[in-house]
């Protein structure tokens, strides 16, 4: 009598948070995630939220939210959804950095057969985000995965994909006195058979505005202020050992903002953060 084949199932995996991080000037203080949540492993829904935020006079806002979800699709022939999204509303970064709103979102459809997930950011911007008080404008471009790749290949060695992330690392180094942070940061792409190697980018497209300093595609350099780097999205597959040899886990990372101070204030921040990766078996 032949073997009843194994009932699929999935553990699902998703995170947000609203700001952490460490300041070092004008005071020493490790900044907690105020709202983060957390998914089970079974799925389900959680929340938190918390109103006027302040540590010091360094960093504030007016209300931030964060949010989880996992469940079975309820579309014929789909698989699981999971969600992940981070609000910050009214923050407020030492009087430089300022925005009405930003929201990261990321939502993943793993399927029934396969195990590489459809991704999309649907809901992530900026509201009004300023720089010293002067308007910025960020062209993001919400499909930057591109598609799912055909035959439950990897986003890592993907054509389209890698050749989009090509073009903005050599949009970054095409300028002129590229600050060496920035630079280090965006020098190499790991090969494409090197599947399991993280890869990191960004949502942003294009950045106009009369702000102070510098912008060299998504990251800025803002004097006597430090670095501002805005959507970072990593992207890393792993566990290969699956029956089509696709990878098991894609993990996506997405950061809304991310600044690394120096001068006026010291430190780092990060806000809008969002992760998800979830794995089906067998």
């Amino acid at each position: 009598m032949a073997d009843c084949p194994e009932e699929r199932y999935h553990i699902y995996h998703a995170e947000a948070e609203a700001l952490s991080g460490n300041i070092t000037l004008p005071l020493v203080q490790e900044v907690k995630p105020p709202t983060y949540v957390k998914l089970n492993e079974r799925g389900g829904y959680l929340s938190q939220h918390v109103e006027n935020y302040r540590l010091g006079g360094v960093v504030s806002f007016r209300s931030a939210y964060t949010q989880v979800a996992g469940n079975p699709d309820t579309k014929v022939d789909h698989g699981w959804n999971t969600l992940s999204t981070s609000v910050i509303e009214g923050l407020n970064v030492l009087d430089i950095v300022t925005a009405d709103r930003i929201v990261a979102q990321i939502s993943t459809d793993h399927p029934l057969v396969g195990y590489v997930p459809t991704v999309t950011f649907l809901g992530t911007r900026y509201e009004n985000l300023r720089i010293a008080g002067h308007p910025v404008n960020l062209e993001l471009n919400l499909d930057m995965l591109g598609a799912k790749p055909k035959d439950d290949a990897p986003y890592t060695t993907d054509p389209g994909f890698f050749q989009r992330v090509s073009a903005q690392r050599e949009h970054i180094q095409s300028h002129q006195n590229v600050p060496s942070d920035i630079s280090a940061r965006y020098n190499r792409l790991p090969a494409i058979p090197n599947k399991e190697e993280p890869i990191s980018c960004s949502l942003v497209k294009h950045a106009k505005g009369d702000f102070p300093g510098r912008s060299f595609g998504h990251a800025f350099d803002v004097p006597n202020f430090g670095k501002i780097y805005f959507a970072t999205l990593t992207l890393k597959q792993s566990d290969f050992k699956t029956p089509t040899g696709s990878p098991r886990n894609t993990t996506i990372t997405l950061n809304m903002i991310e600044m690394v101070m120096g001068c006026v204030g010291g430190g780092t921040l990060t806000g809008g953060g969002g992760k998800t990766n979830g794995t089906s078996y067998p």
